[in-house]
C-alpha cells in the first residue's frame, strides 16, 4: 500500500453557531490523485483552507508526513486556489520566480522550470509579458505553473479546471496525470465529474459538512453505480415500475429511465422484458458518477438505497 502523505482527522470546524466541518477525516496517498467532491457550501473550500493552514480546525488534526499544525512544511505543498489573482502590472516571469521563492526555490532552477512550463503550455515568448496583457485561460496557465514550479509533494487544486476551454482541459488533465505518476500527491476539487471519474483514483465526498462516499474510485463505481436502462417509447410508469429489479423510474416524454438493482444480471433481466412494452429505443449503462453527485447533493437516494442493501 502506498504511503501516505496527508492525513485528514477527525476535522470539525464551526462559525458561530453553524458546524461546517463534522468529523471529517480522509487521506491522500503518495502520487495518487485524491478527489475531494461536493455541493457548493457542502465544506471543501473549509477543509482545504484548514490543510493550508489558511485556518485551523476547533477539533481535528491535519498531518503532513509526521508534522502537523504549524509545524508543517508549507514549502513542500503546492496549491491553486479557486478564487485566482495576479498581480497584473508585473511580468509573467518575475510572478513565477516570486511563487517559487516565496516556496524557498532555487531561482535558476525556477526560471528553467518556468520557461519549460511555458512551452509546454502554449506560452512560449510570454515570459517578459505583463499578467494583464494575457487572456482569462492564460493567465490559469501561469497561476497553474505557479503552484507547482516549486515542485511540490502534495498538490492541493480547487477547481482547476474552471473557465478553460476543452484543449486548455485537456493540457491540465495530462499535466495532472504526469505530476501523480512521477509522485506528487494531489488532492483535487472540481464539479466537472466526468474529468474527475477519469482521473482520480480514490474520492471523498461531502455533503453539508458530513462525509457521503470515501473510497477507491473503482469501489465506488461498483457499489454506486447501478446499471440503469433507458427506453424511448409511449409506456407506463406504472408498467414499468412493476418490472423485477426496478429500484425506480423516471419519466419524460417518451423517454423512461429504469435503475436496477445492483444484483441485476442485465442478460437475463433484458430477455424477461414483457413483449406488450414499447420500445423504439433502448440502451443500458451504468450510473455516472455526476449521476451520483446530483443525486446525492438532492435526497442522497442512492445512498440510502446502497445502504439499505448493504444492511
Amino acid at each position: 500500500m502506498l504511503n501516505k502523505v496527508l492525513s485528514v482527522e477527525n476535522l470539525q470546524k464551526s462559525f458561530k453557531n453553524a458546524k461546517v466541518l463534522k468529523d471529517i477525516s480522509f487521506d491522500v496517498r503518495e502520487g495518487e490523485i485524491m478527489a475531494i467532491l461536493g455541493p457548493n457550501g457542502a465544506g471543501k473550500s473549509t477543509t482545504i483552507r484548514n490543510i493550508m493552514g489558511i485556518m485551523y480546525p476547533d477539533e481535528g488534526s491535519v498531518t503532513f508526513h509526521n508534522h502537523n499544525g504549524n509545524e508543517i512544511p508549507r514549502y513542500k505543498i503546492g496549491y491553486l486556489p479557486e478564487e485566482r489573482g495576479l498581480y497584473k502590472n508585473v511580468k509573467v516571469m518575475d510572478i513565477l520566480l516570486y511563487f517559487a521563492d516565496l516556496k524557498d526555490y532555487p531561482k535558476e532552477k525556477a526560471k528553467q522550470r518556468a520557461l519549460d512550463y511555458l512551452k509546454k503550455f502554449d506560452l512560449e515568448g510570454k515570459e517578459n509579458s505583463p499578467v494583464e496583457e494575457l487572456s482569462k485561460g492564460q493567465g490559469q496557465k501561469i497561476q497553474f505553473i505557479g503552484s507547482i514550479i516549486h515542485e511540490p509533494e502534495l498538490l492541493i487544486l480547487d477547481e482547476p479546471f474552471s473557465g478553460l476551454d476543452p484543449v486548455s482541459q485537456e493540457v491540465f488533465k495530462n499535466e495532472i496525470k504526469q505530476l501523480a505518476k512521477n509522485g506528487t500527491s494531489i488532492l483535487l476539487s472540481s464539479h466537472q465529474m466526468n474529468l474527475v471519474e477519469e482521473m482520480c483514483d480514490r474520492l471523498f465526498m461531502i455533503n453539508r459538512g458530513e462525509k457521503v462516499i470515501y473510497g477507491l474510485m473503482d469501489d465506488v463505481k461498483k457499489e454506486y453505480a447501478n446499471f440503469k436502462c433507458t427506453i424511448r417509447g409511449k409506456n407506463e410508469q406504472s408498467t414499468l415500475e412493476s418490472l423485477p429489479e426496478v429500484t425506480r423510474v423516471e419519466q419524460s416524454d417518451e423517454i423512461s429511465i429504469l435503475y436496477l438493482t445492483q444484483e441485476v444480471e442485465v442478460t437475463k433481466w433484458l430477455s424477461q422484458l414483457p413483449e406488450t412494452l414499447d420500445v423504439q429505443e433502448l440502451s443500458v449503462d451504468r450510473v455516472s458518477l455526476h449521476e451520483i453527485f446530483v443525486d446525492i447533493a438532492t435526497d442522497q437516494t442512492l445512498a440510502q438505497e446502497v445502504g439499505a442493501s448493504n444492511a
